[in-house]
């Protein structure tokens, strides 16, 4: 479909302005993971009694509707976005209550909503809106001594880390605090400040450590494993070895079969068992595409606000693949996150199409202010006439 530039419509500015390069990347990932959803969601759900495609039916419906939903946002503007952020945020807010207060518990955390039979993760929707009022917040902090926009921050930054350890959900507060601490040090905020933030992260890990059972667990096992203790980890990296460089084909992997979270935590492994170390390392490339492309492109945005967003949805995005693959190869300790658009998961999958789809209405590009300011090209009538001789005989 050709679009002329005389056509001055709302399809058409999106048309030349968006990052095809960006929105392609987005599709395609979309796109494998509908097919990879069939290598490894048909026997976990045998195993759990459900029809041998269900999760890959909710997997295909819920990409169809991601990829509806990251164009749609993709025509907003930096303000709407913004707006749109605020908004999920304090809607992302109220479901945190609502799930401590009446939350569905499941393997001993609370975290999960459920709305007429489907169940709703409002962490995973607090992340893009958390991310995007930080970077605004840190911009204002940065340009404007008569906001108290920095101690604003601060506030946020701990209202939602402790409504994610109440559940508990150590993971998401890592990964959130990970992607505000690097927003805070791109702002060009005064480090000493990000010393201290250090200092707290490491003071709340520790913390986390010492009353959280299950994080304890975790490390414990990660730092000084019992044999067959780290099962799900070892069974992972066993598979990447069985898969080789081109996998064992198709359907002929075996851990899906054997782990109870092979389409969501450990889809990566089932990736590297059936279809082998290449296409592993293309999705890696294609997630690196995505991270550099949104990075590359904040470099060149002048407004700092804008430019943050952008730099802060590239981080959390690129953070969650990268701890997700680096559990999945024994380098991180268990997290239960998913990969994004690859992994099976509702909530996961729509928060993510939110995120990418801010991420492209922010790399749109824009008419730079300060080339408005600049003397036409062409001369003036005024300009062509020449001038009186000033000099005398």
């Amino acid at each position: 479909m050709s679009v002329s530039r005389t056509d001055r419509s709302r399809f058409s500015d999106w048309s030349f302005t968006v990052d095809h390069g960006l929105l392609t990347a987005i599709f395609a990932l979309i796109a494998l993971g509908v097919v990879l959803s069939l290598a490894a969601s048909p026997a976990v759900a045998m195993k759990k009694g459900l029809s041998t495609y269900h999760f890959v039916e909710r997997h295909a419906v819920f990409a169809v509707v991601s990829a509806a939903l990251v164009v749609a946002i993709s025509f907003f503007t930096p303000a709407a976005v913004r707006r749109f952020a605020l908004a999920l945020l304090l809607a992302s807010f109220a479901g945190l209550v609502l799930v401590l207060a009446s939350g569905q518990e499941i393997n001993g955390a609370q975290r999960w909503l459920s709305i007429g039979g489907y169940s709703l993760q409002p962490s995973e929707f607090a992340k893009p809106a958390f991310v995007v009022v930080m970077a605004w917040l840190f911009a204002e902090a940065s340009t404007r001594r008569d906001m108290p926009a920095a101690p604003i921050a601060f506030l946020l930054w701990i209202v939602v880390a402790g409504l994610l350890v109440a559940q508990p959900d150590v993971g998401q507060t890592v990964l959130i605090s990970l992607t505000a601490g690097a927003l805070y040090v791109l702002a060009g905020l005064p480090l000493m400040g990000a010393a201290a933030l250090v200092a707290c992260g490491s003071i709340g890990l520790w913390i986390a450590y010492l009353t959280l059972p299950h994080v304890e667990q975790r490390l414990d096992r990660f730092f000084n494993p019992l044999p067959f203790e780290n099962f799900q980890v070892d069974r992972a990296m066993q598979s990447f070895a069985e898969g080789g460089l081109f996998g064992r084909g198709p359907g002929e992997g075996t851990i899906k079969s054997v782990l109870p979270d092979a389409h969501t935590d450990f889809i990566f492994a089932v990736i590297g068992e059936e279809y082998g170390v290449v296409a592993c390392l293309i999705l890696v490339l294609l997630f690196a595409f995505i991270v550099l492309r949104a990075l590359l492109s904040a470099s060149h945005e002048p407004i700092a606000r804008d430019r943050l967003a952008i730099q802060g949805l590239a981080t959390v995005f690129g953070l969650q693949a990268l701890i997700n693959m680096g559990v999945n190869i024994g380098l991180l300790p268990a997290k239960g996150m998913t990969l994004p658009f690859i992994s099976a998961g509702g909530s996961s999958m729509l928060a993510l199409a939110m995120t990418a789809g801010m991420l492209v209405a922010l790399t749109r590009r824009r008419i730079d202010p300060q080339r408005l300011k600049k003397p036409r090209l062409v001369p003036t009538i005024d300009a062509m006439q020449p001038k009186a001789r000033t000099d005398t005989p």
